[in-house]
C-alpha cells in the first residue's frame, strides 16, 4: 500500500464502484509502480490503460500528477495536504484518503459512506446534504480521535461499515456496531428524498464520448470523424461529443478532419 498506489485508487474510484476499479487499479501499478514511470509514457498509454473506467479525464489528471510529483516532488508522492490539493484532480477527500490511508495521518475522510454513516448515526438523517456543509465538516472533525495511528482506523471502520452495513437503499441495523447509539435508529428511521437525481446515461453525450474513448484507445492512428461513434444515429451529437472531448485536450485533431489521442496523434503526424 504505498502512496502511489493509494492515490491511484482513490482516484480510480471517484464514482466507480470497487469490482471494476480492482483489476485496472492492479494492472495500472504493475506497470506504473511509481509515478516517474507514468510520467514517461504519453498521456494515449494512460488513456488506453484507463480502459471502460468512464470520466477519462481522472486517467489525464494522472499522468499531470505523475508529471507534477516528479518534476516538483523528486518523484516522491507529498504527504502535507496543500501540496496534494496541487495535483491535477485532487480534492478535499482524496487528499484526506491519502493523507491517512497512506501516511497515516490524522486527516478528515469525508466519502459518501462515510457521510451517510455519520448523517444518520449522529445526525438522525436517513441522508447527507447534497453537497458537503460547513456543519457536516465540523462534526466530522470532532468525532476524529485526536491520536494519529486510532484516527485512521476510525476512518477505515466508518467507511466499512457505510459500504457494508449502513448501506443507502437497505441498511441492516440489528448488524451495525453503531445500533446502540444511532440518532436515526431511535428515529424510527423516518425516511427523507434522497438529494440530487441519478442522471441517466443511456443516450447522452456521455455514452458518445465514450463511445469516441473506446474507438481511440483501440486504433493507434487517426481515425475520421465520422467513424468515432460506429452505428451512433445522430451524427450532429457525435459530433457534438467530439469537439467537447478537443476542448478538453482529451483528443487531438491530427489532420484535417482526423482524430487521435494526444501523443498518439503528434506520432502519427510526425
Amino acid at each position: 500500500r504505498t502512496p502511489w498506489g493509494v492515490l491511484v485508487s482513490e482516484v480510480m474510484l471517484q464514482q466507480t464502484p470497487v469490482a471494476r476499479v480492482v483489476p485496472v487499479w492492479e494492472a495500472w501499478l504493475l506497470r506504473w509502480p511509481e509515478p516517474a514511470g507514468l510520467a514517461a509514457e504519453s498521456i494515449a498509454e494512460a488513456l488506453r490503460a484507463w480502459g471502460r473506467l468512464g470520466y477519462a479525464r481522472r486517467a489525464r489528471n494522472l499522468h499531470a500528477t505523475a508529471v507534477q510529483i516528479r518534476d516538483q516532488h523528486d518523484g516522491v508522492v507529498p504527504h502535507e495536504e496543500h501540496d496534494l490539493r496541487a495535483l491535477p484532480g485532487v480534492g478535499e477527500y482524496t487528499a484526506g484518503a491519502v493523507r491517512s490511508f497512506a501516511f497515516g495521518h490524522r486527516s478528515v475522510v469525508l466519502d459518501t459512506n462515510v457521510r451517510r454513516v455519520l448523517a444518520r448515526a449522529f445526525g438522525g438523517a436517513q441522508h447527507p446534504a447534497a453537497t458537503i456543509t460547513r456543519a457536516e465538516r465540523d462534526r466530522a472533525e470532532a468525532l476524529l480521535p485526536a491520536e494519529e495511528s486510532t484516527a485512521v482506523r476510525w476512518s477505515a471502520a466508518i467507511m466499512e461499515v457505510g459500504a457494508l452495513v449502513c448501506t443507502a437503499a437497505h441498511p441492516r441495523c440489528t448488524e451495525c456496531p453503531l445500533a446502540g447509539t444511532c440518532a436515526w435508529l431511535a428515529r424510527g428511521r423516518p425516511e427523507s428524498p434522497r438529494p440530487g437525481r441519478v442522471q441517466r446515461f443511456a443516450g447522452t453525450d456521455r455514452q458518445v464520448r465514450g463511445l469516441i474513448m473506446a474507438t481511440l484507445r483501440e486504433t493507434r492512428g487517426p481515425v475520421a470523424a465520422d467513424q468515432m461513434a460506429p452505428g451512433w444515429p445522430d451524427p450532429q451529437q457525435t459530433q457534438r461529443a467530439l469537439s467537447a472531448l478537443v476542448a478538453e485536450q482529451m483528443v487531438e485533431e491530427v489532420t484535417s478532419g482526423r482524430f487521435g489521442l494526444p501523443g498518439d496523434a503528434r506520432r502519427a503526424s510526425g
